[in-house]
């Protein structure tokens, strides 16, 4: 693990920009216009487009974003320059050594952000966001940490249900990259599906925080927002899409994407990796949790973001037994060698912004006590 070349640090800054701007014009044609809307007491922009039918008006975003916000009062301006970000992509994958999806996984996640989905506040989780972490963090990671053969999907209920706005039928969507995707009923109600998988077993999944009754426990949720599709619901979920943040994946010119907080996405996979089943496939499951866990901490670490590393954790920590446990449990699971560095990471993060280590799981010396 070494940190990339400054120029290609802000390569990566430049592409991430280069391509959100590009979602935008392919969003937002030139014939509409922005139109702020007040909700709740506070402002969204929606953008109205006149057609044959009446003026469509499409949730774009919160006012408060800084981005969001920059790009509808330099909409104008906005020029599509596809091809010069397929040759920053290039450059990424190829001189700095940036890890690209495999083809599949980058088709099913373009598809999904033309369509809609990052616009509508959804959220990129699992392996192939954890692909956006080198490019985020300016770090090459180990390329073992970094394969899937599926592709996962947030978002909160409250935003589905709020933003007045949904992606076209999800599984045309799907089949848009591969006609064989189908629709799979959900074990607990049928007449729902939060997964769908196409013919050669590739699965793309939708999921959802469960903050509420265990009544709700697997049960799928309804995503007015999700084109048909539904949600599973999970618990600790609200952690990892807390607060998410914007990145490109590098492929075809950088499809935009949100992804959650690369130090949330460390501290989420400790929890996770405690909550595996043991068997085989759990257990293989929980070693990949655990690595990714331990090579992100580290990375953030090795960057200088301990701090932030460190902040989450601690917000994990506080929120009650079952978090606590949960994290010393994911501790344990992590191989002693990568485990150093990663609690050394937390421990002096923890230093860094005025925390007592042995308030949070370590002894004096600051080893866990597991």
């Amino acid at each position: 693990m070494r940190e990339i070349d400054l120029a290609y640090r802000t390569l990566y800054a430049e592409l991430c920009q280069r391509s959100l701007d590009g979602a935008f014009e392919a969003d937002f044609p030139i014939a509409g216009r922005f139109v702020t809307v007040p909700v709740n007491g506070r402002a969204y922009w929606y953008f109205d487009l006149p057609g044959p039918d009446g003026v469509k008006r499409r949730y774009v975003g919160p006012k408060h974003d800084a981005q969001i916000t920059d790009r509808v009062e330099r909409f104008q301006a906005i020029k599509g320059d596809l091809k010069a970000r397929r040759k920053l992509v290039s450059t990424l994958v190829r001189e700095a050594g940036l890890p690209a999806p495999e083809r599949f996984s980058g088709d099913v996640v373009r598809a999904l952000s033309e369509a809609g989905l990052f616009r509508l506040r959804g959220v990129l989780v699992g392996t192939v966001a954890f692909q956006c972490y080198p490019g985020i963090l300016g770090a090459r990671l180990p390329n073992a940490a970094l394969q899937t053969g599926d592709a996962d999907f947030a978002q909160f209920h409250s935003v589905s249900a709020a933003v007045d706005d949904s992606l076209p039928p999800m599984l045309d969507v799907l089949r848009s990259v591969d006609t064989t995707f189908r629709d799979l009923p959900h074990q607990a109600d049928g007449r729902r599906s939060t997964k769908f998988r196409n013919a050669k077993g590739y699965e793309v999944e939708f999921l959802t925080p469960n903050r509420g009754s265990a009544d709700h426990d697997g049960k799928p949720a309804g995503m007015p927002a999700l084109g048909g599709a539904a949600a599973h619901p999970l618990r600790f979920l609200d952690f990892l899409i807390h607060e998410p943040v914007r990145a490109v994946l590098l492929y075809g010119g950088g499809v935009n994407v949100v992804v959650p907080a690369p130090e949330r996405f460390a501290v989420h996979k400790l929890i996770v990796a405690s909550r595996r089943r043991d068997d085989p496939l759990g257990r293989l499951k929980r070693d990949k949790d655990a690595l990714q866990a331990a090579v992100l901490g580290q990375a953030l670490a090795m960057t200088r973001r301990a701090r932030d590393l460190a902040t989450a954790y601690a917000e994990a920590w506080g929120r009650g037994s079952a978090w606590r446990q949960a994290l010393r449990e994911g501790l344990a699971s992590v191989p002693t060698k990568a485990r150093t560095g990663l609690v050394a990471g937390i421990v002096d993060g923890l230093m860094e912004i005025g925390e007592d280590p042995k308030e949070f799981g370590f002894d004096a010396s600051g080893k866990p006590r597991l």
